[in-house]
């Protein structure tokens, strides 16, 4: 899988959506909002050098989330466009499911605020994002170890 960003994409990234017996990691970056309010997210970020989108989401999941994980599946693709310095921006993060295999959320990177475990059904509900709501949500419909 290319790591270049999907065609009219001027950004590409990866997240991860890491379950563990009916909850998920979510993060509060340090990072305000473009309104400075506090943002509830799932873990994602741009991909390294030759990763892959795989790679990077478990990077990243690793980093922000302080776990360590295994793939399940691709969960698919949020959209979204931004202002950078006045210039617009197209950015698409594509989400993977892992399942949790070790670790503590408290271990996250400098970047990361807070890193917690959240039942499922209520980060479908209060993340920030609507993307990552329907991320979670594709995760609760899908099986997988551990849940």
């Amino acid at each position: 899988m290319s790591t270049r960003a999907p065609a009219g994409a001027d950004e590409f990234s990866a997240g991860g959506v890491v379950i563990r017996d009916g909850e998920v990691i979510t993060i509060v970056p340090v990072k305000r909002s473009a309104d400075g309010r506090r943002v509830l997210g799932l873990p994602k970020g741009h991909i390294d050098g030759d990763e892959t989108p795989e790679q990077a989401a478990r990077r990243e999941v690793a980093e922000e989330g302080g776990v360590q994980t295994e793939l399940v599946e691709a969960l698919g693709d949020v959209e979204y466009r931004y202002e950078r310095r006045g210039r617009p921006i197209h950015k698409v993060v594509r989400f993977f499911l892992f399942s949790y295999r070790s670790g503590d959320p408290a271990d996250h990177d400098h970047e990361i605020e807070e890193a917690r475990w959240m039942p499922l059904e209520r980060a479908a509900r209060e993340l920030t994002y609507a993307g990552e709501r329907e991320m979670v949500r594709r995760a609760m419909s899908r099986p997988i170890p551990d849940r």
